[in-house]
């Protein structure tokens, strides 16, 4: 694997640094040795993350970085921020790791690669730019074609009842604890941070021009089918389907044929991205009542417990299961075990 730091310059306790905070937690495509956060220096970022020490120490910048772990091989841009913009205080510190020798892999929609300076500056030092978000060329984008309907596995997406809720990471706890039952269940990435993690199958849904998502996810998912017969397949959910900022998700239940859904949901979050004039995320019940209407079916709730105690995600957890009468899932605290045998019975 390649050896990388990740850049997240006093972002890496917010929730613009779930690039970062996806990598942390794993990926087969890098080797994360250490994180670059001066406000958050000399503390573990799994510690940090989830208080699991990952031994991957965060570092005051990228000097104090390569002192403590050695020479690395590239620079991972750790944050999505609101409009995909690279914060200005950055470009120093990836010029630094330019000048010494460190690629750099960037997850926003401001490209490195149309930086003329910066693209001078990686010539110099032979190494690359590396922009996951920058779109497809037309040649390379696929139409929806109906191929879907040949998929002869369940599809299942994890979407959410808002965005930055844990869809990719429950997804991925999902096909971690479906391996460890000998069921192969490969994840559709839709996301930078998806293909950081080591995903093989998938694309950048908000990079992709509107005509072609359909056929883009369509795509991945017929691929990942011919390819390798899984048991089942995973989609990463993007947004939420009433998330004024980005609706999305009918794509994946139509144009993807999800006829099965894990839904995530946050119990304390209020608002839409905690914005009061965004507008209130309407209840839990409505959200599956709307995806049945789409035809598909929730077979579990993941919650998603930022604010709680302990005792409070015990308590929203139970609340859930009396309501809904599906198996309700806490992820980070519990695994996702008890969605096991809802996805086996998708087997008979």
């Amino acid at each position: 694997m390649t050896s990388a730091i990740i850049l997240t310059n006093g972002l890496l306790t917010t929730s613009d640094a779930k690039t970062a905070h996806g990598l942390i937690r794993g990926t087969e495509r890098f080797d994360i040795k250490a994180v670059i956060d001066p406000p958050t220096a000399g503390k573990d970022a799994g510690a940090l993350l989830d208080g699991r020490n990952r031994n991957i120490p965060v570092c005051s910048s990228l000097e104090a970085a390569l002192e403590q772990v050695g020479p690395v091989d590239t620079l991972i841009i750790g944050v999505a921020t609101v409009g995909g913009v690279l914060p200005v205080e950055m470009l120093e510190i990836i010029r630094s790791a330019i000048r010494q020798g460190l690629s750099v892999v960037n997850g926003l929609h401001d490209y490195l690669s149309e930086k003329p300076e910066l693209v001078a500056l990686a010539q110099q030092h032979r190494v690359t730019l590396t922009d996951i978000r920058k779109p497809k060329s037309r040649q390379d984008l696929h139409f929806w074609t109906g191929a879907i309907y040949d998929v002869a596995c369940p599809v299942i997406a994890v979407i959410g009842t808002d965005c930055a809720v844990g869809k990719r990471t429950t997804a991925r706890l999902l096909r971690q604890a479906c391996a460890a039952e000998g069921l192969s269940a490969p994840m559709i990435y839709t996301g930078q941070t998806g293909w950081l993690q080591g995903g093989q199958y998938g694309f950048i849904f908000d990079s992709t021009l509107n005509d072609f998502v359909s056929g883009e996810l369509e795509h991945a998912i017929v691929s990942c089918w011919e390819e390798t017969r899984p048991d089942l397949i995973l989609l990463e959910g993007q947004s939420a389907l009433r998330n004024p900022s980005g609706p999305c998700g009918p794509e994946l239940l139509i144009s993807g044929q999800a006829k099965h859904v894990i839904l995530v949901h946050a119990p304390k979050r209020k608002y839409f991205d905690n914005e009061a004039h965004w507008g209130e995320i309407p209840p839990v019940e409505t959200e599956i009542a709307l995806i049945r209407h789409y035809g598909s079916e929730v077979l579990a709730l993941a919650l998603n417990t930022e604010g709680c105690t302990a005792s409070e995600a015990l308590a929203f957890q139970q609340h859930y299961r009396d309501l809904l009468g599906i198996p309700v899932l806490l992820p980070l605290e519990e695994g996702v075990g008890p969605a096991l045998p809802v996805l086996k019975a998708l087997l008979k």
